[in-house]
């Protein structure tokens, strides 16, 4: 959950490829807003709010192990 209350989801698995989209859930409104990718494909990567809003995405796995991080 960001400061601001949105659900940002990133990355992903759709059963035939590996995600590097991100898409903003507003609960308030019920909408999802598709927003700017990650620079690499990541599943089962795990992220971070950092105390300057930042969202820090970290490891993970595209068809190999990742090793990466990335702010987005």
């Amino acid at each position: 959950v960001l400061t601001n209350g949105k659900v940002l989801i990133t990355g992903g698995w759709d059963g035939g490829s590996y995600l590097s989209s991100a898409e903003l859930y507003d609960p308030s409104t019920g909408l999802w807003t598709t927003t700017g990718g990650m620079n690499s494909a990541r599943n089962v990567h795990t992220t971070s709010v950092l105390t300057n809003g930042d969202v820090l995405a970290t490891g993970g796995f595209s068809y190999f192990p990742l090793s990466t991080s990335e702010l987005y």
